[in-house]
């Protein structure tokens, strides 16, 4: 498979974010836009990740979509199976659930929640271990781009956790690119900057697995419909992880037309 080959992933994060009703609204309209204008499977790939009380509920409304979009944990623990771990929900219970994605390395769960390289390696070894597929999240800070240090930094994101996925396993990763400093901030890399981190990730992931080439790398920070259709026309950037954009679904599945157009 070439990299052109790969389908795109459109994923939403919804964050801390919406209360119910408004998620199920949400919800209603994106399955009202695709029947009124489709995204076929093969095009695209979709999938959202609501708070994590929602995650059934979410699951069972988009089962009824004319198209699988796939619902996504925003985290998981790093203790594995069941027992006495007060708030925690582990990757076999995500699994049971029939939750098959979670989302691992979030640049506000490493910096707000102090998730360490150690506690991210102990993530995806439990998640893979599970079935899941993990979506792993990497980016470099402002003060490290402006050192020079951007590419170092993400390569070594990708290294650090190389230890702990098998061979077979590259197949059930994800990557997603977010420079820290465009998460939120209505900033985003420019499309040729982007590009540029994306082709270094993959030379990378080539580096440690014979699936680099085959790995889907999403762009993360501040994507809308408005930067969506030149991101999308870059080689190496296979699809969006969705922040802000991704709680209106108009916004959301324009996002997820603009990849789907490249295939």
């Amino acid at each position: 498979m070439s990299v052109s080959a790969i389908i795109p992933w459109v994923v939403g994060n919804w964050k801390m974010n919406p209360v119910q009703a408004d998620a199920c609204a949400l919800v209603r309209s994106m399955k009202e836009l695709l029947e009124i204008a489709p995204i076929a499977e093969a095009q695209c790939h979709l999938g959202v990740a609501p708070i994590s009380i929602a995650l059934t509920q979410i699951q069972a409304q988009l089962s009824t979509a004319n198209r699988a979009v796939y619902t996504v944990a925003q985290d998981v623990s790093r203790i594995p199976g069941t027992g006495a771990y007060t708030g925690e929900v582990s990757a076999e219970l995500l699994a049971d659930s029939n939750i098959g994605y979670v989302l691992v390395g979030h640049s506000e769960r490493r910096e707000l929640f102090a998730d360490t390289v150690e506690i991210l390696k102990a993530k995806i070894k439990n998640a893979l271990n599970a079935g899941l597929t993990v979506i792993y999240c990497v980016g470099e800070s402002l003060e490290q781009r402006e050192a020079g240090q951007a590419e170092a930094v993400v390569l070594q994101q990708i290294c650090d956790i190389a230890a702990v996925v098998e061979a077979e396993q590259w197949k059930r990763i994800v990557i997603a690119y977010e420079p820290i400093w465009a998460i939120g901030t209505g900033k985003t890399a420019s499309p040729q900057d982007a590009q540029a981190m994306h082709a270094q990730i993959r030379q990378g992931l080539s580096q440690i697995t014979g699936y680099g080439e085959t790995i889907a790398i999403l762009y993360g920070g501040s994507v809308k419909p408005e930067n969506a259709v030149e991101l999308a026309t870059c080689p190496d950037i296979n699809g969006a992880l969705v922040g802000g954009a991704s709680l209106n679904a108009e916004s959301f599945l324009q996002i997820a037309q603009a990849f789907a157009n490249t295939q």
